[in-house]
């Protein structure tokens, strides 16, 4: 029980992969508890009874909730595994946890309202703050490897569901989402963030996600 590390998790979340590629970063040792989120286990409503949700990492039989959160929570616990995913100076920790909420908060619901729009007048339209966003997040990237600098880090965790979703989502909707000539440097970015172990081996099953997306993506196009 001492180092007794848990996280209750879906296959395909990408708030839990947060969590899943961290904890394989730092090298610790951990139970992935898969969730039927149509069927939450009592364990999941006890230890996040306010969401209701995944992630959440319990350590030492305690709780910890929402992935931004657990991420911390990790990097403060195991700060001698690895490289910081924070940033040491008060400043640039400050910035990583912009961005990182600026990923949440901006850049993920304008790419999803893409998805979730019906028609493509409606699609074409959601594009434009999407695209605004990228541009955003692409300035941050100057001069770097990762937002963390040489290695993965905490703003990198949080954007990571781009890396592998995007071309997911354009064959579902046959629609070109990303262009890499427009975005080079979050191209790069890309090809190098699913290039590294400790995310190449933890990723979903693509054809998976594929036929999930088709079904939700039927569903918002028929949905009244």
């Amino acid at each position: 029980m001492a180092d007794e590390v848990k996280l209750y998790r879906t296959w395909s979340s990408r708030f839990s992969l947060r969590i899943v590629w961290a904890l394989h970063i730092k090298g610790i040792e951990y139970e992935a508890i898969f969730e039927d989120l149509s069927h939450k286990s009592p364990q999941l409503l006890q230890y996040n009874p306010v969401h209701k949700k995944v992630p959440v990492l319990v350590h030492q039989g305690k709780p910890i909730c929402e992935s931004l959160v657990i991420l911390e929570y990790i990097d403060e616990t195991w700060k001698k595994e690895t490289t910081p995913l924070l940033p040491q100076d008060p400043y640039e920790k400050a910035m990583a946890r912009f961005w990182a909420k600026f990923v949440d908060d901006k850049l993920l619901p304008s790419v999803w309202s893409i998805f979730t729009e019906k028609g493509d007048e409606a699609k074409k339209e959601a594009f434009v703050p999407a695209v605004q966003n990228l541009e955003i997040i692409e300035e941050q990237l100057k001069e770097k490897k990762f937002f963390g600098g040489e290695s993965i880090g905490y703003v990198d965790l949080a954007l990571g569901w781009m890396a592998y979703l995007l071309d997911v989502f354009e064959e579902v909707m046959d629609l070109k989402l990303f262009d890499a000539h427009k975005f080079p440097l979050l191209s790069g970015w890309m090809k190098n963030f699913c290039d590294a172990p400790a995310i190449k081996q933890h990723l979903p099953p693509r054809d998976k996600l594929v036929t999930k997306f088709q079904l939700l993506h039927e569903k918002f196009q028929t949905a009244n």
